[in-house]
């Protein structure tokens, strides 16, 4: 019989569940970090050096100024075979490659962890009569899909994407350094620190690092001096942060990597399966009152590099 887990991957909207299940959701366990294990795709991570770069060092690269591959992840049906060939860019000091590589890794791991026990759930799930089912189940199995190949032996998790984004953060990925902080493991610790970061992913118009960054500008950055004058600070920031990256050019369609796995992974599904994140979050995720201030956020955030609330 199906893991008993299935029962409850349908959850009920709300604003705080949504901004919980940020799309870059991964966050690394202390006590994963302290198992070592050997597996071959940890093995193609780059090396991590000792050095790290200043935060304006010249090696830091935007996906935004590279628009051939600011989407690819979303582009590509085989992501095992898109892994590969990402690793061996990686090994040629792409720092780009490196947080693609990260993506592919967050969005396969439910998969890789059991593709058997992935597909029972999936089976289980369409089999149910609840709202909203008929939308989970295609989303596991466009998920399904693109991450078959990959395996229990191929480690996949919280611990394997925290080392490859750190890895990508030092080689110079902005969406990776701001992954980083949102992991809570900044490359440095200090407030200037942050509010510089978040300043460089601003003037970046880069959608992945926008992307990357918001669930640091949530509720988790309530009372956070260092971000004072930023978006930041409740569910609704974290929100505003996701939409603005689609606003500036994030596939955020509804077959798109974002909103499959914030369906497949996290259980947040849209009853519409033609409904787009933007569409999804003023609908389901947003009362009707706090709508105009997500639009506030959002504008304001596009509207200018330096932006602040």
């Amino acid at each position: 019989m199906p893991l008993a887990r299935a029962r409850h991957l349908w959850l009920l909207l709300a604003p705080a569940a949504l901004a919980a299940a940020a799309w870059w959701h991964v966050r690394a366990q202390p006590a994963e970090r302290d198992v070592d294990r050997t597996v071959p795709v940890a093995a193609q991570l780059a090396p991590v050096g000792a050095a790290t770069p200043q935060p304006h060092a010249a090696t830091e690269h935007s996906a935004a100024l590279q628009l051939p591959h600011r989407d690819a992840v979303d582009a590509q049906p085989d992501l095992y075979r898109y892994a590969q060939q990402l690793q061996q860019q990686v090994r040629a000091g792409d720092a780009q490659a490196g947080w693609r590589l990260s993506r592919v890794y967050d969005y396969c791991a439910p998969y890789a962890a059991s593709p058997s026990n992935y597909a029972a759930d999936s089976a289980w799930i369409a089999a149910q009569h609840t709202p909203g089912v008929a939308a989970m189940h295609a989303a596991r199995e466009r998920l399904a899909q693109r991450c078959a190949g990959f395996a229990p032996a191929d480690g996949l998790g919280p611990r394997m994407v925290a080392q490859q984004r750190l890895a990508a953060a030092r080689a110079g990925s902005l969406a990776a350094e701001a992954a980083l902080l949102a992991l809570g493991e900044p490359l440095h610790a200090s407030p200037g620190y942050k509010r510089a970061l978040v300043q460089r992913v601003l003037a970046s118009r880069d959608p992945e690092a926008y992307l990357a960054l918001a669930p640091a500008m949530g509720a988790r950055a309530s009372g956070d001096d260092s971000l004072q004058g930023y978006v930041a600070g409740d569910q609704f920031a974290e929100l505003a942060w996701q939409v603005a990256a689609c606003r500036l050019g994030l596939d955020c369609s509804a077959d798109s990597t974002l909103v499959t796995s914030y369906c497949a992974n996290a259980g947040i599904c849209s009853r519409d399966s033609a409904q787009d994140f933007v569409s999804f979050v003023f609908d389901a995720a947003v009362p009707r009152q706090g709508a105009d201030r997500v639009d506030e956020m959002v504008d304001t955030l596009v509207s200018d590099p330096g932006a602040q609330s």
